[in-house]
This record gives C-alpha cells, structure tokens and sequence, in this order.
C-alpha cells in the first residue's frame, strides 16, 4: 500500500487515511470472547500471549513473548540519522510500505513525542523476558512501555554505537504503538535505541502511532457537543448582560473551540479478532511455549 491521503497537522504530525487494506491487519490482537485470554500475531506468527488473573475492576495481565516478532521499518544506518530527516513522514512512508505492520483502513496519527510521566520509561518499562505482569487498573489501565523482542545489555556493540548517537542528539526516535485496551505502548522498532538513551541518561524521543477514530463518529459526537453548546448559550443569553456573563460566555466560546478541534484527533479501540479455537487453542499456543500463569 502508498500513497495513502495524508492530512498534515505540522512538521512532527500528521495522519494517514488508510483506505486499501479492509484487514486483518498482520500485526493483530485477537482474544477469546470473556477478552481475558489475547493473542498478538504478526503475519499469522504468535508473538505474544497475555491472560488476565483477578476479579473486578482491577486485573493483573500475565504476558509471555515469543521469539520471532520483525520490525516494520527497515534498517535505519549512522548516516540517515545523521542526515536528520523528517522521521514522522519517513516512518509513516515505512509503515505505508511494510507488510507486517497493523495497519488496517482508518485513521492513524504519526506524530512525535519527547516528554513522558516519569514511571514509564523506569518502572512500568517492561525489562524482564519473556514473561512479564502487567497491573492494570481500573478500566484497564497501565500506562507503560512494552518491548516485543528481548532487550540488549547496555554494552552490546549496537547499542554501544547508538549511544554515542544519544550524546550526539542525532539517535533515530523508537517507534511506538498506542493500544488502548493497555493505556500503554508496545515498541514497534527501536529496542536498541530506547536501551541506548536510557543508558546515557535520556528519555527516549519517539514517534508514536495512533488509530483515530472514524469520521462518522466524531462527526456524530460533534454534533451533539454543538447542540449542547446551542442550549447552553441560549440560557447564557437570556441572562442580563454584564462583565461576568460576557466573561462567562467567552471562556465557553474557547472551550467549545478546544473541544470541537481535538474531537478528530481522539485515540480509537483497536480492531480485535476472535481468537479462533477460542480458550483451547490459546491454551495449546502456551504449552507450546512452556509458559504456564500462576493461576494455573
């Protein structure tokens, strides 16, 4: 797939309206029915298998991680880091073209970030290999930094060289991918390069891909902010006119702008598949891999 529409937002942001790939995507996330047992395949291969453990609202996701997951973007050398290209639209060229990555048709945002709550990139970055626990709270969330393929030391010879690339402010950014149903990132490429910033005392800067949510919804949500917005100022205006009032109806005029102008841009559910064979076929996938959760 190229030559998707593209719909600039900056020189760091953009979004790509994927229209010829109708799915599966091959980098999926598929779950039995209760959603309590995932898979995640790329190009038909399990690369990761998590199970949820716990009751209510808060849940604890049990993770194991496969050998075998591929990068979507190609190789990235010294001299094209040292080039210093734009990596928002390199990257959005890479994954237009890559036949593994999880682009499926919809709206997706490309766009860069350097700055990350604290516990991100420190406790809740997901070192162990394979397996790993993830504490979700309530809703579902983590917010972390999950890698799909085992980290390298901090001495290795590669991540040795991006480290100087670190010192010298021109190391590539860690591509990211948003899945809501964690509120955390997997990292799609850059293993290495995340492990060089951290190393030299850096937060890694990244680009982080986001599937937005379709047109006819936010248009549909649009539509009942305006309304609501319509009733509220009617209210306001049958008030006497005075300095509060106009204060008043300014701050919601802003409002209502902000509000109308981020609704295109709000994170969307990933696509999800049945897991076919459903719980046995899961169960058969961890035998496999000699993984068993501590509720077994």
């Amino acid at each position: 797939m190229t030559g998707a529409p593209r719909e600039l937002l900056g020189p760091h942001r953009l979004v790509l309206d994927v229209r010829d790939r109708p799915g599966p995507a091959p980098l999926r996330f598929e779950s039995t029915d209760d959603g309590r047992l995932r898979v995640l395949r790329q190009a038909g291969r399990p690369v990761l298998l998590g199970g949820l453990t716990g009751e209510g609202c808060c849940h604890d996701l049990h993770l194991h991680r496969l050998d075998g997951y591929r990068s979507p973007l190609p190789p990235i050398g010294s001299a094209d880091m040292r080039a210093g290209v734009n990596w928002v639209h390199r990257y959005a060229r890479w994954l237009e073209d890559a036949h593994e990555a999880p682009l499926y048709d919809g709206r997706w945002q490309i766009s860069v970030r350097t700055a990350f709550a604290l516990p991100i990139w420190t406790a809740d970055f997901v070192t162990d290999w394979p397996g790993g626990t993830l504490e979700l709270y309530c809703g579902g969330g983590w917010h972390g930094v999950l890698p799909l393929r085992e980290l390298s030391a901090p001495d290795a010879g590669r991540v040795k060289a991006y480290r100087k690339h670190a010192r010298d402010g021109t190391l590539a950014p860690v591509l990211l991918w948003w899945v809501p149903a964690l509120d955390g990132w997997l990292i799609l490429d850059g293993h290495d390069r995340a492990v060089a910033a951290l190393a030299e005392g850096r937060t890694p800067q990244c680009v982080v891909l986001t599937r937005l949510r379709d047109e006819d919804l936010w248009r549909r949500d649009a539509e009942a902010v305006a309304e609501s917005h319509r009733h509220t100022m009617g209210r306001l205006a049958a008030r006497p006119a005075t300095p509060a009032t106009e204060r008043q109806r300014a701050a919601m005029e802003r409002n209502h702008g902000d509000v109308m102008a981020d609704l295109p841009y709000e994170p969307s559910g990933l696509c999800t598949l049945p897991l076919p064979g459903g719980a046995p076929a899961w169960q058969a996938l961890a035998a496999a891999a000699m993984f068993q959760f501590p509720s077994d």
